[in-house]
């Protein structure tokens, strides 16, 4: 039951905050729903989560227009979004975690919505992988603070997978350090697998799918 899930992914995150001395109200929950039909992000809201994750700009636009009423939810697009989906994206989303270049900051901008950003930073060499490189971030940030719109408040990253969330250490380290280099106190890492890894690393927000809703449907 997904009661039973939100229970043991909530006894992982209280003890996570325990042993790196942190307090749980400083670390924020998203629920990675892509794939899942708009009936499972209710039921989770019913719940109590309210922080949603999407990848795909069209996918949640199709769900959204049913996910009318749950006032408090914010919606956070962590996939990678292209420059033609910004209009899109901007009336639909409440966080726009994965801005990568000053191109797209600018057009979320033009947008004319208020939006909450992050920057994505591409830590790892993979190919698969978007993100702004860390010599490349202060101009970012720059710019989206020039951005009447837009409230830049951190920082997200996707580091290689690896089964072993020790792997994924050096990586959290590394944005947790850049944003305290660049003034940004919100970080954005970790997923099912590794989030208490992240959390000793200073993750104030964790990004988590399978551990809340099982593998997702194939479509």
């Amino acid at each position: 039951m997904l009661r039973d899930r939100i229970e043991q992914v909530e006894d992982r995150i209280q003890r996570a905050a325990q042993r790196a001395g942190r307090q749980r109200e400083d670390i924020t929950l998203i629920a990675v729903t892509k794939k899942f039909p708009p009936e499972i992000i209710r039921e989770a809201y019913d719940q109590g989560l309210r922080h949603f994750g999407e990848n795909y700009v069209q996918e949640f636009e199709a769900k959204h227009p049913t996910l009318t009423g749950l006032a408090d939810a914010k919606f956070h697009l962590i996939g990678h979004l292209q420059s033609n989906k910004t209009r899109i994206a901007a009336g639909i989303f409440h966080v726009i975690e994965t801005v990568d270049s000053e191109k797209l900051a600018r057009r979320l901008n033009e947008a004319g919505s208020s939006l909450e950003v992050m920057i994505e930073v591409k830590l790892s060499p993979e190919d698969s992988k978007s993100g702004v490189g860390p010599q490349e971030l202060a101009a970012l940030a720059a710019a989206i603070r020039a951005c009447a719109n837009l409230k830049l408040t951190g920082l997200m990253t996707m580091p290689p997978w690896s089964d072993d969330p020790e792997q994924t250490r050096p990586y959290f380290r590394r944005l947790a350090a850049l944003a305290r280099e660049h003034g940004l106190a919100r970080i954005s890492m970790g997923m099912s697998h590794d989030f208490e890894v992240a959390i000793d690393e200073g993750a104030t927000h964790i990004r988590v799918g399978q551990a809340l809703f099982g593998p997702r449907p194939k479509l």
